[in-house]
């Protein structure tokens, strides 16, 4: 594996995790399965994940192959099925409990929070006695509605985590437009909008362009600020296909991630018993944090030298001119920057040298097809959007999409945060039909556009949010600026939480508050037609459908549509051609909606639900029609060498979040970070060994980290972190997130996309006080 000046092999690193995958993958699963206490069905919801007629996994949006394995999960998924199906229960009589009132939970770590077990009742705050006390899902209902019914209808906010299928989203977003407001964010806004934002402006499509096949042509991918083996780890089957018929991959990342390192295949006995381990990438290029800008420039500019000689010479061009003339724009001055950026300007900005970074262009070059992967470390930047066009502007010069083998391919997070906003939630107003709406209910959708995250973070820190429901998730600890986040969710008039565990969100409850307890994903949904089926769309613009199989874990919960409807019912106006009692009963009949509203990407939706593989609901960009301003695909002219928002200087750093091997999103299943050597704790902080000793600390110090940040006097503060000497950048420190989503300011974020920038955010790292 080559690796650049800044990089070491992951045997070199200060903790030696070894492969990924392999037996690491399954005693952390067997781990789970105890911790977890998963009821004994939980292996045969696991059996049934991802495929035709079975469930869809909760946790990430990777695709479900149409040419399935016996076991089409990894660990992360058999994590989230069996922290789903645990036989422990959050009752009632939990909250009931001496030291259980609202306060001492504050003080209950995450971990110790979702421990706690399935939520079985609806519940409501009562202030007097600061618990969750019991209350009927119709006596909910009427009071979420009545103060719904009171509240100007800008002040409330309709919030979806990701989860939620297809079914239940649209009628969200429905409720929110007929309520009278496009407040609809979603958690896209908080890593991958950049996605939806800067790809649609340069190519006109909000959503990557590969699909399965494209995986299996291709002979090259340059990866990017993603990390398989925590975050997708089915892809990492994808990346050792291509090794294994000799393709070749090369990463940039700060962190050396060892799923992109190497790999031992679960499913293959050979493999697990010899130990015998892919090298997935050729290339490990530790670019610094902020630095992908000036590193694919590097890589352009090697790419147009070749061409230029190559032309010069008489051979093969290498730049696909036939392509670029009929299908882009902004070529020349673009090329022009390649040839003028001095290389001394690029070494500084990347953190990468020439030498490593002409490495890496010449397998561009030789490759004929390649796809560019990118995950959250490329899109949480203050111009995040910039390195999205850069990536593009890379794939562009040799025509890389919209060819078989070839294309854009963003990793998206949670199971349907894509196929939400396919449906309507959607805080812009244009992105929505709203004429068929109109035409379909007979009401007068809202026009002005509604609150991003961060608009309604700043809303609540103003104050001037009073109401927010909430489709599952933990927005109070999934946001930047926790702490001030906390006092504003606090003082607002509503709060309602849909949720299936005990999270962070629920302990600082507003003036109402209610947790409305849902079923999970693979449990049996049973309305008045029977069992019903849910769907979902994956990364790739695939829509799979998933039925429920497990008894629910009490017999008070209701589906996450039952809940939706039942808000509607309570909090609207009667409306004839609004048939909320009917959609719950019959989800094929939302289906049917959604067709009528998007007949292009649903057409006989309810027939292709079960489509091995799922249906594909088509992508413009991937045929080469351009939906841009200008009918073609853009290449953009970087205004500046850095994704960064800031400037640096003397003590400050720039801090990455990331996430530990045992945990997804916001849910911390336990505290093994086994890949990166950690046990025990999340409370680290990992930094370069040179930058230890230049700051004049020590490998395993107790340090705090201070918001470093230029656009407001707020101070933020992160204490009691152990420092980690690691193998990272010069002036790059990371640390696990959400903890230190207290250091990210709100108004940190991309400036096209409001993404908060949290891979980038400018700190200090500070000896911690001895007291006492």
């Amino acid at each position: 594996m080559v690796t650049d000046e800044s990089s070491k092999n992951a045997d070199d690193l200060p903790h030696s995790p070894g492969p990924a995958g392999g037996w690491g993958s399954m005693k952390g699963m067997a781990r789970v399965v105890v911790q977890s206490n998963a009821s004994p069905g939980a292996l045969d919801s696991l059996r049934r994940l991802n495929k035709p007629k079975g469930v869809m996994c909760m946790s990430c949006a990777w695709p479900k192959p149409a040419n399935y394995s016996a076991f089409e999960f990894c660990e992360n998924g058999a994590k989230a099925t069996l922290w789903e199906l645990t036989r422990d229960r959050c009752t009632p009589d939990f909250f009931a409990e001496e030291g259980h009132t609202v306060s001492e939970l504050r003080d209950w770590s995450d971990h110790e929070l979702e421990k706690a077990g399935r939520l079985t009742h609806p519940m409501k705050y009562d202030a007097a006695s600061d618990r969750y006390l019991p209350i009927d899902w119709d006596d909910a209902f009427a009071g979420i509605g009545a103060t719904l019914r009171d509240l100007p209808r800008d002040d409330v906010v309709f919030y979806a985590s990701g989860h939620a299928g297809l079914e239940a989203s649209y009628l969200y977003a429905l409720l929110a437009r007929v309520y009278g407001n496009n407040n609809l964010p979603q958690s896209s806004n908080m890593c991958h909008e950049t996605t939806s934002v800067g790809l649609t402006k340069v190519i006109g499509s909000p959503v990557g362009t590969v699909t399965f096949d494209d995986l299996a042509q291709t002979d090259c991918y340059f990866y990017f600020g993603q990390n398989p083996g925590t975050n997708s780890p089915r892809f990492l089957h994808n990346l050792k296909d291509l090794k294994d018929r000799g393709g070749k991959i090369v990463t940039f990342n700060p962190v050396i991630e060892q799923g992109l390192v190497s790999f031992v295949d679960p499913q293959n006995p050979l493999a697990m018993l010899t130990g015998k381990e892919t090298i997935i990438s050729d290339q490990y290029h530790q670019v610094q944090s902020g630095g992908d800008v000036a590193a694919i420039l590097g890589l352009c500019k090697v790419v147009v030298e070749a061409d230029d000689a190559a032309k010069a010479a008489g051979g093969s061009e290498v730049i696909d001119h036939a392509f670029i003339e009929q299908h882009t724009t902004g070529f020349d001055d673009f090329i022009a920057c390649c040839r003028d950026t001095d290389w001394v300007d690029i070494e500084r900005a990347s953190g990468l040298t020439e030498v490593a970074l002409r490495e890496a262009a010449q397998v561009y070059i030789e490759a004929d097809k390649t796809i560019g992967v990118y995950g959250m470390g490329f899109t949480q930047h203050t111009h995040g959007a910039l390195n999205i066009a850069m990536l593009v502007n890379l794939l562009l010069l040799k025509g890389n999409i919209g060819r078989p083998g070839t294309g854009c391919c963003p990793v998206r997070g949670h199971s349907n945060v894509q196929g939400q906003r396919t449906v309507g939630i959607a805080e812009k107003a244009h992105l929505v039909p709203l004429d068929k709406l109109k035409a379909l209910f007979d009401f007068d959708p809202p026009t002005k556009d509604g609150m991003h995250v961060v608009d309604a973070v700043q809303g609540l820190i103003a104050g001037t949010v009073r109401g927010f429901i909430s489709l599952g998730g933990n927005l109070v600890r999934a946001v930047p600026d926790q702490k001030r986040m906390e006092e504003g969710w606090a003082a607002q008039d509503l709060v309602v939480m849909v949720s299936t565990k005990l999270n962070r969100s629920h302990l600082h409850p507003g003036k109402d508050a209610y947790i409305l307890p849902c079923l999970g994903r693979s449990e049996v949904d049973e309305q008045a037609t029977g069992n019903q089926a849910v769907t979902s769309e994956d990364s790739f613009s695939m829509i799979n459908g998933s039925i429920g199989h497990r008894p629910p874990a009490s017999d008070h919960l209701k589906s996450e549509l039952a809940i939706v409807t039942g808000i509607a019912m309570a909090t609207l106006d009667p409306n004839p051609k609004l048939k909320w009692d009917e959609w719950t009963g019959d989800y094929a009949l939302v289906r049917e909606l959604i067709e009528a509203t998007y007949p292009h990407d649903f057409r006989d939706f309810n027939k292709r639900m079960f489509e091995a593989g799922g249906f594909w609901r088509g992508n413009p960009a991937r045929e080469r029609i351009w939906k841009t301003d200008s009918g073609k695909a853009v290449i953009t002219t970087p205004p500046q060498l850095t994704s960064l928002g800031f400037a640096d200087k003397p003590g400050r750093y720039r801090l990455l979040t990331m996430r530990s091997n045992d945990q997804f999103n916001t849910t911390v299943y336990g505290y093994s970070d086994r890949f990166r050597g950690i046990e025990g704790t999340r409370d680290v902080v990992l930094m370069n060994p040179d930058d230890i000793a230049e700051a004049g600390l020590e490998d395993g110090d107790t340090v705090r980290l201070v918001t470093d940040y230029d656009g407001d006097d707020v101070e933020r503060q992160l204490g009691g972190l152990t420092l980690v000497a690691y193998k990272l950048p010069r002036g790059t420190i990371a640390g696990y997130y959400p903890e230190c989503n207290v250091l990210v300011p709100i108004t940190h974020h991309d400036e096209l996309s409001k993404t908060p920038a949290s891979k980038s955010v400018p700190v200090r790292v500070e000896r911690a006080v001895e007291t006492g």
